[in-house]
Formats: C-alpha cells, sequence, structure tokens
C-alpha cells in the first residue's frame, strides 16, 4: 500500500519561530548543508546583534559567521532589513533566509544581492509533510544562491566601480597639471570615462587624453559621425598629405590610424610609462601627456584651421 503525502500548515509543525523552528533548524543544520551546499556548524541561537538577537549563528569550514534568520508565513521586508541588519552587525561571510512562502520581490533583492556584494546569500523555503499519521517532516529548498555567475558578476561590477575611481582620481591630477600649460582643456570635470576631449574648433575633431590601464595617449580624433564617414577618411587624408610637415612641428612621429572598419579615425602618440593602475607613475605621467597635448595642439591647428569646414 502506499501512503498519500499530505502537505502541512506549517504552524501546524512549528508553532513558533523562535521556539519551534529556529531550534529545529539548530538541531537540523546537516538538512540546511543539504539544501544550500554548505558545510555549516555550531549553530547557536539568539545571539546578540546591537539592540536586536539574530535567530541563528552558525560557522562555515573555514571559520567565517553565517547568520540564519527564520520566518514564518510571507517574506516581508521587516525580516529582509533584519538580514542585512545582523549580516553587517556580525560581518558575516554570508546570509541564510528561512522562509515559508518567499515572495518574488524578495527572489529578485537576494539574486541582485548576490551580483552586487561581497557576501553570499540563500533563500530557503521551508514546508512540512505527512505521510499517513507519520510525524511532520519538514522540507527545505534553495529558492536562490550565489552561483558560479553570480559571483563573476559582483567581481566584474567591483572591477568597474574601482576602474570609475581610479580614473577620476587620475584625471583629477591630469587637469591641474594641464590647466598651468595649456586652456585647451580648461572647463573639463574629472570624469569616470576613460577619456577627456578638447575643441579643435572644428565639431566632430578632437584632441583627446586617453588612459588605460598601464598606459596613455594623447590624439586627435576625427568622428563627425557614422552618417559622414566618407568626410571623416577625406578629413584624415587632408592630415596625412601634411604628415611630414605636422610630424616636425610635433616634434616626433605620430601613429596615424585610419581605422577602416569603423567610422571614425585617429592620430595618436602613446606612453607605456603606465595608466590609470600605477598611481605612483602618474606625475611622470602628467608631465608626458601635456607636454605632447601642447605640442599636437600646435602642430595640428594650422591645418585644422586650412580645411575650413
Amino acid at each position: 500500500m502506499v501512503a498519500k503525502l499530505e502537505r502541512l500548515k506549517l504552524r501546524d509543525a512549528f508553532p513558533s519561530e523562535v521556539k519551534d523552528l529556529s531550534k529545529w533548524v539548530q538541531d537540523n543544520i546537516e538538512e540546511l548543508n543539504v539544501a544550500t551546499g554548505l558545510s555549516l556548524s555550531n549553530p547557536e541561537r539568539e545571539q546578540p546583534a546591537g539592540d536586536f538577537s539574530v535567530d541563528l549563528v552558525a560557522e562555515d569550514e573555514l571559520g567565517n559567521k553565517v547568520i540564519i534568520e527564520n520566518q514564518l508565513g510571507k517574506s516581508d521586508h521587516d525580516h529582509l532589513g533584519k538580514v542585512l541588519t545582523y549580516l553587517t552587525a556580525h560581518e558575516a561571510q554570508a546570509a541564510i533566509w528561512i522562509v515559508e512562502r518567499p515572495r518574488v520581490e524578495h527572489v529578485n533583492v537576494f539574486a541582485w544581492l548576490n551580483q552586487s556584494s561581497s557576501a553570499e546569500f540563500y533563500l530557503v523555503k521551508v514546508e512540512a509533510f505527512r505521510i499517513g499519521n507519520s510525524d511532520p517532516a519538514p522540507l527545505l529548498t534553495l529558492i536562490v544562491g550565489p552561483s558560479e555567475e553570480t559571483k563573476v558578476i559582483a567581481e566584474q561590477k567591483e572591477e568597474f566601480k574601482l576602474r570609475h575611481t581610479e580614473r577620476l582620481k587620475f584625471w583629477e591630477g591630469l587637469l591641474e597639471v594641464a590647466s598651468r600649460k595649456t586652456q585647451l582643456h580648461a572647463g573639463r570635470a574629472p570624469t569616470k570615462a576613460g577619456w577627456i576631449a578638447g575643441p579643435s574648433g572644428v565639431s566632430g575633431i578632437n584632441f583627446n587624453y586617453v588612459v588605460l590601464r598601464h598606459e596613455a595617449r594623447v590624439e586627435v580624433w576625427i568622428a563627425r559621425g557614422s552618417e559622414r564617414a566618407s568626410e571623416n577618411k577625406e578629413i584624415f587624408k587632408k592630415l596625412l598629405d601634411n604628415k611630414d610637415e605636422i610630424e616636425r612641428a610635433f616634434g616626433e612621429k605620430l601613429d596615424w590610424q585610419p581605422l577602416e572598419e569603423k567610422d571614425a579615425c585617429r592620430i595618436q602618440t602613446t606612453t607605456t610609462l603606465g595608466g590609470y593602475r600605477d598611481p605612483d607613475k602618474w606625475p611622470a605621467i602628467y608631465e608626458w601627456l601635456t607636454d605632447r597635448m601642447v605640442a599636437l595642439e600646435r602642430a595640428f591647428q594650422p591645418h585644422i584651421d586650412a580645411l575650413h569646414l
């Protein structure tokens, strides 16, 4: 004879979050390990977190703290706030929220947190079943947790934030040095982007500073719009016809790039002294870039003006 599996109201199995559900999780931590793939041990109940107390604090295999918040009923903002508060108060590596009915909104929040935070977040659904006249049998199911993909996304976001911060600081220093030598980029504000443009007086032709991780350059950038791609190439050709004169005025050879696969063209010179990831070399880089920018404008401006655009 095959017995019938009966789903129970969770409060029939756990009348109280603290006395019943939290105690069961503490006594059955291996069930949570199976659901999450973690290796938790030493769960302790009602650990203080400022004026509050977290349901459970456990340790992972490396000894990092993991907080566990339990909730009967639908997930709500109050418990979400507790999860984040307890995680911060205990400087935990991971947070587990065990809830009877996870709302879609909170599932999405935990998915976002796994992409945006260095901590790990697990949302676990708890249910209770009975077969025949058996005792209630709780079942834990992982709804959302960190994955290799979310870890990669989190690392990428951290990299983007770091890159933006470093470039902003780089440009602050460069623009200060540049202001003592030329007004070409006067009024330009530091930016998170990888370049800062200065006007030539002709729309779509700019004198740019460009910085990468470990190199930087100055360039004449010709980009008057994709609908005028042929015009961009014609401007480049006219400047190229005066290559020898321009390079004599500049004082050294330049790298002329028609960029056939693009609608734009570039004429540049690059330094490998370093880039935005080399702050100890920034003073030398600033001097190199600003000296070349002064020379670039001096060499090209008469020829750009002669285009009569």
